[in-house]
């Protein structure tokens, strides 16, 4: 039971010019499905185009305050640290928009948020001061005890003994003695023992 039959075109169809037009008709929904959703998407982008993906880096730094540094220069040291890692947020990546720095002091155990440092690529690319754009806490003098004197700081008041060295100078010089006879040599005591 098999069945075995031909294809043949189409006998509704007898002529060659519509059967040539109908060929046309057959392929043109497949090329209307393949290019429809490349002009939908173009007509979309026109009309609404895709939000630019934006953002802002944020950069947490922290430093520690050197030896007999006062306020005032360990807050030029904030501001330049600030400067270059916003420099380097913006550098980079080129999406960032805006960079948010935030500089922490740590002074003899505490530690207090010195500045903020907001600025835009535009505000930076117009006046890359830190200056210009950082907030300033007021309360960090005191909370990393710049205002205490020094006497009262734990660190200040321990001192280190010194080894007590006797100098050259302390002790007389030996007496210069001229090789003599062995029997006529005078004998003089160790320096330790010497009398004045």
């Amino acid at each position: 039971m098999i069945k075995i039959g031909m294809h043949q075109l189409s006998s509704i169809i007898p002529f060659s010019f519509i059967s040539q037009f109908d060929k046309k008709i057959r392929t043109f929904p497949l090329v209307f499905l393949l290019l429809a959703p490349v002009s939908v998407w173009i007509v979309t982008e026109t009309i609404s185009p895709q939000i630019a993906r934006a953002y802002t880096a944020r950069v947490d730094l922290t430093i520690d305050r050197l030896p007999d540094e006062g306020y005032e220069a360990i807050l030029r040291r904030a501001e330049m640290t600030a400067r270059a890692a916003a420099q380097r947020s913006f550098d980079k990546d080129i999406l960032v928009t805006d960079v948010s720095v935030i500089v922490s002091v740590q002074s003899y155990g505490a530690i207090a948020p010195i500045l903020t440092l907001g600025v835009s690529r535009q505000q930076w690319r117009t006046r890359p001061d830190p200056r210009r754009w950082a907030t300033y806490y007021k309360h960090a003098r005191s909370l990393l005890r710049f205002d205490e004197s020094t006497s009262s700081n734990p660190a200040a008041a321990v001192t280190i003994p010194q080894p007590v060295v006797n100098t050259p100078a302390a002790t007389p010089p030996a007496p210069q003695t001229t090789p003599q006879a062995p029997g006529n040599a005078p004998t003089l005591p160790p320096p330790g023992e010497r009398k004045p």
